[in-house]
């Protein structure tokens, strides 16, 4: 069992920078394969950026390329998500998921075992 608590969201303008983290509880971190993914008002949720057990694998959404930055901290059970040049349309609330690692770093929203609570990110224009 994993349980994950996400924190850093809050409402920035069009260009800036914000930080996510999102904390595990588990001695078993390091075995875990770590995502996160966002959700628009009306919109389904969406794919992010994962990142593998040890940290050297990443695979990111399109979209997220070259703005996101994944990255995990297993001494300290943390994953986060560095977003720069943030836009409106980045405006969601942002997920951490988690599940067992299977070899496999690209997985959809349903094959991720735990989630947090989500932490709201507002882009303003």
């Amino acid at each position: 069992q994993v349980q994950l608590v996400e924190s850093g969201g809050g409402a920035v303008q069009a260009g800036g920078p914000l930080r996510l983290s999102c904390a595990a509880s588990g001695r078993t971190f390091s075995t875990y394969l770590m995502g996160w993914f966002r959700q628009a008002p009306g919109k389904e949720r969406e794919f992010v950026a994962a990142v593998s057990p040890n940290g050297g694998f990443t695979y990111y959404a399109d979209s997220m390329k070259g703005r996101f930055t994944i990255s995990r901290d297993n001494a300290k059970n943390t994953v986060s998500l560095q977003m720069n040049s943030l836009k409106p349309e980045d405006t969601a609330v942002y997920y951490c998921a988690a599940r067992l690692w299977s070899g496999v770093l690209k997985l959809t929203t349903d094959e991720y075992a735990y989630w947090g609570q989500g932490t709201q990110v507002t882009v303003s224009s």
